[in-house]
C-alpha cells in the first residue's frame, strides 16, 4: 500500500499543493527554502506525535492564510478499498490538531494503526553527540512506529513525573499517601515505557545484524536504563529514593534518565567519537533497519530529507539498493536531481519552487 493523492492547504509556504501518481521512490527537488521539507513534514503529521520538526501546530499555518491548515492523503493498493487520512487545524482552534479517517473524526494515536512512518533529517545528524534526551526522543519515535500505544505510556509517565517533582519541591513534606499514588502511576507507565524502549532497541539491533560493516558503518545498539525496568522494582526504588530526590528537588531515577548506547561495530568505537561521515552512515543504517521492521505489520513510509547530499557514490548506491528492496514507500529531497540518477527511471519526481509543486 502507498500514499497517493496528497494535498496540502495553507501549510507552511504551501497555499495549495497536490501530488499524485506516486511510486515506490518519490523525489522532490528545488532550491533551499523552496518548501521540499515542508512536504515531508506534512506527511510526517499523518502519524501520531509532533512531526519531524516537533514544531507547535500554530507555527505550521501559512503566514498570510486563513489561520489553519489541512493535510490529506489516500492510502491505497490495487485490490482493497482506499483509506483517506487527514489532519487539520481550524482557524478558531490554532493550537489543536484534529484527525479524520475516511471523513470521520479519529484520534491522532489511531493514525499509527494505518501507517508506520520513519524519517531522517539533517537536524538528526548530531544524534550521537547530542544529549541523552535527544536520543530518548529518537528511541521513542522508533518505538511509536512499532507500537502506537507507546505514546500513551510516555504521556502519562511525564505527567506523573511532573507531579512527583512538584510534590518533592514543596517546602512542606509531601503527603505520603498522595505520593504513594503518584509513584504507583509513575512505576506503572515508567515500566511500560522502559520495556517498550528496550524491546525497540533490541529489535533494531537484531535487524542491523544483517547489515554489512561497510559501506553502512554498521552500529551496535544497547539500552542503557535510567533505573529499574520492572514495575515493582521501580516503585520500590522511588520510595527508597524519596529523601535523596527531595534534597535534589527532582526525581533522579527512572526512564527519564534512559539512554541508547551506540558503537561502530567495525572499529568497536563509541559513535560519539567517530567521524561525521561514519556517524551519518550509522544513522542511515539505524533508520533503514527500523523502517524495515516498521513496514512488516503496516504500510511503511520513509522520509529522507537531503540524505544523499553528503554521501559518497558508493554509500549512495548502497542506500538506493537497500531502499529498492525495502517494503516502505520512500520520499527523498535534494537541491538537484543528479545525485539521484540511479533511481530516476523508477521514481516519481516533482520540482518545488516557492511553495509550488510541479510534476517533472
Amino acid at each position: 500500500m502507498t500514499l497517493d493523492l496528497i494535498s496540502l492547504s495553507d501549510f507552511r509556504n504551501h497555499a495549495r499543493s497536490e501530488l499524485s501518481g506516486t511510486a515506490h521512490f518519490n523525489l522532490l527537488t528545488g532550491e533551499n527554502g523552496a518548501g521540499k521539507t515542508n512536504v515531508l513534514e506534512a506527511l510526517s503529521l499523518l502519524a501520531p506525535g509532533r512531526g519531524l520538526r516537533r514544531a507547535p501546530v500554530a507555527e505550521m499555518a501559512l503566514a498570510d492564510g486563513a489561520g489553519g491548515f489541512a493535510i490529506g492523503a489516500t492510502l491505497a493498493d490495487s485490490g482493497g478499498e482506499p483509506v483517506r487520512l487527514g489532519t487539520f487545524v481550524r482557524p478558531d482552534r490554532p493550537n489543536r490538531r484534529l484527525v479524520q479517517v475516511n471523513g470521520a473524526e479519529a484520534s491522532a494515536a489511531s493514525l499509527g494503526e494505518w501507517l508506520a512512518l520513519s524519517w531522517l533529517t539533517p537536524a538528526m545528524d548530531r544524534l550521537f553527540a547530542d544529549s541523552a534526551g535527544g536520543r530518548r526522543r529518537f528511541v521513542d519515535r522508533m518505538a511509536l512506529a512499532l507500537d502506537p500505544s507507546h505514546a500513551r505510556h510516555a504521556t502519562r509517565y511525564e505527567a506523573a513525573l511532573r507531579e512527583r517533582n512538584r510534590l518533592l519541591g514543596d517546602d512542606a513534606p509531601p503527603d505520603p499517601v498522595w505520593l504513594d499514588g503518584v509513584e504507583r502511576h509513575l512505576a506503572e507507565h515508567g515500566s511500560a515505557l522502559a520495556q517498550g524502549r528496550s524491546r525497540t532497541i533490541a529489535a533494531v539491533a537484531g535487524a542491523l545484524a544483517s547489515f554489512p560493516d561497510e559501506p553502512f558503518a554498521r552500529p551496535t545498539l544497547a539500552y542503557a536504563a535510567g533505573g529499574p525496568v520492572e514495575r515493582a522494582d521501580l516503585a520500590e526504588a522511588l520510595r527508597e529514593n524519596r529523601r535523596r530526590d527531595r534534597q535534589a528537588g527532582r526525581t533522579l531515577i527512572g526512564p527519564h534518565r534512559d539512554d541508547m548506547a551506540v558503537v561502530m561495530a567495525g572499529k568497536d568505537m563509541p559513535a560519539a567519537i567517530c567521524s561525521t561521515g561514519e556517524q551519518k552512515a550509522m544513522l542511515i543504517a539505524i533508520t533503514l533497519a527500523h523502517a524495515e521492521l516498521a513496514a512488516q505489520g503496516r504500510p511503511g513510509v520513509l522520509l529522507l530529507d537531503e540524505v544523499a547530499a553528503h554521501l559518497d557514490p558508493v554509500r549512495r548506491e548502497a542506500l538506493f539498493d537497500r531502499l529498492r528492496t525495502g517494503g516502505s514507500q520512500v520520499w527523498l529531497t535534494g537541491t538537484e536531481p543528479t545525485p539521484f540518477a540511479a533511481i530516476a527511471e523508477e521514481a516519481a519526481m516533482w520540482t518545488v519552487e516557492r511553495g509550488q509543486v510541479a510534476r517533472r
